[in-house]
């Protein structure tokens, strides 16, 4: 079937077969991401109660939506067969990793708390898996735990392929009343997720035999082994965890995945808390001490390509570009950088670089006494940066004593732009678009194509210049639809070019969010599981929930986000937008001005400050924030919609309908938020029929923000009678309620 399409899914590849039927790797050619295809053997699927039972099953796995378990994303047929497509997942199976023996405690928590959460999930949802074992738990590349929904007999990555993996390996974490044909619920899964706890522990299993029905008797008559027998150093409160797991009477076991996990949490030793804390870092910006001083470019590339590097290592957590950047030229000390975005190192550096010559310094600074651990000097010529910075990289995860994953190692190697000189055009492109000016961006289009003429095709380069196309309509400063239609082209070629690339996701999900954001999260989704706190991602991603008034999850994104991103100041700005599209206007306002009298020159600081003043009807003082804007941006066409609103705000109809132009309209139709704007001030301005219309655009965009449209907005009230408008309500009511990451 290799090369073969079904539907539309392109297989690459068959990863293994077992008694349910064979599983393919593919390729997903709509959303282009892989996925994975299981094809169930007809004979299983020719019984209609069977069929029907299994698809609800299916049905009530897909309905999960969680970050620890594997995604089903539909079930369909082919020639007869039932297949099943569902997240592919990049990373090993647990049995490989207990294959080494017994696993270290903070890596067995790291995980069970993981597995629990999966399953916590599940069961609040009805859904009992009944077949936890390791080869049902993957681990990906970047540390996260994801819990197949549907078990695997065989599959690659698992090289014990014996009737004993397959079949007795199930019953060996079957409980009691499964043997028994008594009624299962949740706690049989508690009882698994035991036998896999002390199979990590002691890589052996609490009940054993030579021949099923002694592994049967053992689990239905005997006491487990004692893990503490069979590994001398494991703490007591982890042996008593296990052992509730295991009792075989269900009331006596934890009574819910929940329980499991507040026990697993209480009992992480204070030293892994320590850890986690100290193994995180900023980047300072590296100064330029170049004669001319017009190297910036340069020392801030280096800085930017260091925290990449060390972004790619699960176990450090790095504070982002945006935040590292605050502390260009500070006079801050070491101990209060550190203490601004709570890490444990600084690293800090000079750049000498005239002509082909180069001259790098670092040092790494323990932030908590600051002491200097490591200082290095190196010269040399522009090609040699590229080793430099490896150097730097490894450095620092050797004197903080962090382990590398084969992927991490591969990606620190990892050379996307091989050429000095396209490489120098990338970072000149990269700081011209952090201007977002038309100059800017055009200055770094120019120098991007620069880049392709000398290295030809480049994954770097091309989600560069699709991220400049982007910015283009994003910002209002060249809304033309042919700019959204290269930034698309841009992601072809880099999926051509690095099939699945986290720099393509990232790009088509940057381009969907304002108009297609189920899409978005979809991309945003596949770049996190690569990079768990890849900051760019994790801002769209709570811009977007966080304008749908999504509390619970807005607030969980927030926090992750802070801890890599805290001094962004869009970032600061998300909690008061909470309160804002939560209907909590004076909140919002208090929040909001303390970010804009923190930085009063940020122009989205003032922007949506000044939006929330309006909301609250301190119109005056809205004004003097957005007439200042005008007059210092007057071409700004995001600018240009605060004369909008003043028209409408003073009755000025005619002054609205004239200033509602041609470019205004198409910039409109392709962004959810600009069409919530347009209706505003339609509405405003008792233009009803227009209101509705860009509501109901806004609505198709994606903006289902049901309570602060239905309750919250005062200046829809124009509109909020009508049947038309109700009707849109109850549309978008249970998208509303259903909605979660």
């Amino acid at each position: 079937m290799t090369g073969n399409t079904v539907s539309h899914y392109k297989i690459l590849d068959k990863l293994g077969e077992g008694g349910m039927g064979e599983v393919y790797l593919a390729e997903d050619k709509k959303l282009r991401r892989k996925a994975v295809l299981k094809f169930i053997q007809p004979k299983l699927t020719s019984d209609k109660n069977v069929r029907e039972r299994f698809e609800r099953e299916a049905q009530a796995a897909a309905a999960l939506n969680h970050p620890n378990i594997v995604t089903i994303y539909e079930i369909e047929q082919h020639e007869g067969q039932t297949f099943i497509a569902m997240e592919h997942v990049e990373g090993l199976a647990l049995r490989e990793e207990i294959a080494n023996g017994p696993m270290e405690i903070d890596r067995i928590v790291a995980i069970a708390q993981q597995v629990c959460a999966g399953l916590g999930e599940a069961h609040e949802a009805g859904i009992v898996h009944r077949d936890i074992k390791p080869e049902n738990i993957i681990v990906s590349s970047s540390g996260r735990v994801k819990i197949l929904d549907f078990g695997l007999a065989r599959m690659k990555g698992i090289t014990k392929l014996t009737k004993d993996a397959s079949t007795l390996g199930t019953l060996k974490y079957m409980s009691p009343e499964q043997y028994q044909n008594k009624k299962v619920d949740h706690r049989t899964d508690i009882w698994s997720l035991g036998v896999v706890l002390f199979e990590m522990l002691t890589g052996r299993l609490p009940f054993e035999g030579d021949y099923e029905a002694a592994v049967m008797y053992a689990v239905v008559n005997e006491e487990p082994k004692s893990a503490h027998t069979l590994r001398q150093d494991i703490p007591e409160k982890y042996e008593k965890i296990v052992s509730k797991c295991l009792e075989k009477n269900p009331e006596n076991r934890y009574q819910s995945m929940q329980e499991v996990l507040e026990e697993l949490k209480k009992s992480i030793p204070s030293r892994s808390i320590s850890e986690k804390k100290e193994k995180s870092i900023v980047v300072l910006p590296f100064e330029d001490i170049s004669p001319g001083k017009d190297n910036e470019y340069f020392s801030d590339g280096l800085t930017e390509e260091i925290i990449t590097d060390l972004s790619h290592i699960h176990d450090l957590l790095v504070i982002s570009r945006s935040s590292a950047m605050t502390f260009k030229g500070t006079k801050k000390t070491i101990p209060e950088i550190a203490r601004a975005v709570n890490v444990r190192y600084v690293l800090e550096g000079s750049v000498r670089k005239v002509g082909n010559n180069l001259r790098i310094t670092a040092q790494l600074i323990d932030a908590a006494n600051d002491v200097h651990l490591w200082a290095e000097k190196y010269s040399g010529t522009l090609d040699d940066v590229f080793d430099i910075q490896e150097k730097v990289s490894r450095s620092i995860v050797d004197e903080i004593q962090l382990h590398l994953t084969p992927e991490e190692e591969a990606r620190i190697r990892e050379r996307k732009i091989e050429n000095i000189e396209a490489y120098e055009y990338y970072l000149r492109a990269r700081r011209e678009i952090y201007k977002l000016t038309r100059e800017g961006l055009d200055n770094a289009l120019r120098y991007l194509n620069k880049g392709l003429d000398i290295v030809g095709e480049n994954v770097l380069l091309y989600a560069c210049m699709g991220n400049v196309y982007f910015q283009y309509w994003n910002y209002g400063v060249w809304p033309d639809k042919h700019n959204i239609q290269k930034a698309e082209e841009c992601a072809q070629r880099v999926f051509e070019l690095e099939p699945d690339s986290k720099h393509g996701h990232f790009l088509l999900g940057l381009m969907q969010t304002f108009i297609n954001p189920p899409q978005a999260l979809l991309h945003f989704e596949r770049v996190l599981s690569e990079d768990p706190y890849h900051s760019e991602t994790l801002l769209w991603l709570s811009i977007y929930v966080v304008f749908q008034g999504k509390q619970t999850v807005a607030e969980k994104l927030l926090e992750r986000l802070t801890k890599v991103d805290p001094l962004n100041t869009i970032v600061k700005i998300l909690p008061g937008n909470l309160h804002f599209y939560c209907g909590r206007w004076e909140l919002a306002v208090e929040n909001l001005k303390k970010v804009y009298d923190s930085d009063p020159e940020h122009f989205i600081a003032q922007f949506h400050y000044a939006k929330a003043l309006a909301y609250t009807n301190r119109l005056e003082e809205a004004y003097v924030i957005t007439d200042n804007l005008v007059n210092k941006m007057p071409e700004d066409m995001r600018v240009h919609f605060f004369r909008l609103y003043k028209f409408a705000f003073q009755g000025k109809k005619s002054d609205v309908l004239k200033s509602v132009n041609k470019e205004i309209l198409n910039w409109a139709r392709r962004d959810w938020m600009i069409c919530l704007w347009l209706s505003e001030i339609f509405s405003l301005v008792h233009e009803s029929d227009d209101a509705f219309n860009w509501l109901r655009q806004a609505v198709n965009l994606g903006f289902i923000n049901y309570p602060f449209l239905n309750e919250y907005n005062p200046f829809l009230i124009e509109i909020r009678k009508e049947v038309r408008f109700q009707k849109l309500m109850e549309e978008i009511k249970p998208k509303w309620e259903s909605f979660k990451l």
